[in-house]
């Protein structure tokens, strides 16, 4: 059978009042519904209506007056550019040194299934690619995880390397078009096969970064999962201050 996405009520709070401030139902200036209001629509809690409010708010497409409530923006926000970091993590597999570790069918394992909104044990396809750059050595491990019935039809299943990337050749495959992603940045002690596959010392960490990459319609597409050696490897990223 297959897959059956609902997404998050947030992002379904995020693409409604998106879509009235384009057409024009909550024009320039006007002040958004309450809180209250919103819940009671949505028919949700306080909290996801909140965090709903501060991805508009952070996006530019909301401005908040304290103690008055919020207001759509006088002018149309402007398109946040995607993070270095994460712009390579998602490209042309066959340039630099890429191996393909290995692909498979599995079931979905607690960090991915959280990521991508599906039950635990569902099946994804695993896709691990381990990255290395001359004179460091090898700087990132990096495993996208795929629901199955989305990557029949394409070579997400194969060994081979993707020339356009696993973004574009989902889009290109499946007619997808994708909105935004979400990262979670943490860090941990290294496994032994990172430890081995990283080539990195037996008491050292490493930080993860995990990424849900979305569609317009606010549908999880895949995640995407990386391990990095911080000595190896910075994030960086820039960003609007109004």
């Amino acid at each position: 059978m297959p897959i059956e996405y609902a997404p998050p009520k947030y992002i379904t709070i995020v693409n409604t009042l998106q879509a009235r401030i384009e057409d024009g139902t909550y024009p320039s200036g006007v002040m958004l519904p309450s809180e209250s209001a919103l819940m009671k629509e949505f028919d949700t809690s306080r909290p996801t209506v909140v965090r709903a409010l501060e991805i508009l708010r952070q996006d530019g497409w909301i401005d908040t007056q304290q103690g008055k409530g919020r207001f759509v923006r006088s002018k149309p926000p402007e398109p946040r550019t995607m993070p270095a970091h994460a712009a390579a993590l998602l490209a042309d597999e066959a340039e630099g040194r890429v191996r393909i570790i290995d692909v498979a069918e599995v079931p979905a394992p607690t960090r991915a299934a959280s990521a991508l909104d599906i039950r635990e044990g569902s099946p994804v396809v695993v896709r691990r690619r381990l990255v290395s750059v001359d004179g460091l050595g090898p700087v990132e491990l990096g495993t996208a995880y795929v629901p199955a019935d989305l990557a029949e039809g394409t070579a997400v299943g194969s060994t081979d390397p993707l020339p356009e990337g696993l973004l574009q050749h989902l889009a290109t495959r499946k007619g997808l078009q994708f909105g935004h992603a979400t990262e979670r940045i943490s860090a941990r002690p290294a496994t032994a096969e990172e430890r081995q596959l990283l080539e990195i010392d037996r008491n050292d960490w490493v930080l993860t970064a995990l990424f849900s990459v979305y569609t317009r319609e606010g549908l999880p597409a895949f995640a995407l999962d990386v391990v990095v050696p911080p000595a190896r490897h910075e994030f960086e990223d820039s960003f609007p201050l109004t």
